[in-house]
């Protein structure tokens, strides 16, 4: 126990988030599989902001994190379960790629309502004026 915050208590798991999907572990592999492709063939290239790439080294860090338990893990290749090991009292327990994974997609929100303020154009693509008209 690391004080009555946090408690250490080992688990495999073979599902997703609190457990569930114990029977989809493939399914979860393929996707992680499928996600971490388009995270690098499709959100790195588009990189504009620093926040962005740290919510994507972030998600990336999780992702493969967990990936890789499931494919080196028993029981089999892409059915391997993960190792979660932290347990904060009255939740689930969980790894640092979850936390990875949580970080990202609040990074995610937040940036996308503050910080992502595109500015007003015209139908014409010429900055909109300050009177708001389009």
């Amino acid at each position: 126990m690391l004080g009555r915050a946090l408690q250490l208590r080992l688990i495999f798991n073979p599902g997703a988030a609190f457990g569930m999907g114990e029977n989809a572990t493939v399914v979860f592999s393929v996707f992680a599989i499928i996600a971490t492709l388009a995270c690098l063939l499709v959100a790195l290239p588009r990189i504009v902001k620093v926040w962005h790439g740290w919510a994507l080294g972030l998600l990336l860090a999780g992702i493969t994190g967990n990936l890789v338990d499931r494919v080196i893990r028993p029981p089999a290749p892409l059915h391997g379960h993960v190792v979660d090991f932290l347990q904060v009292p009255y939740f689930a327990i969980f790894n640092v790629a979850d936390i990875c994974i949580t970080v990202a997609a609040g990074l995610i929100i937040l940036g996308s309502l503050l910080w992502d303020e595109q500015p007003r154009t015209s139908h014409n693509g010429e900055p909109a004026d300050a009177s708001g008209d389009a």
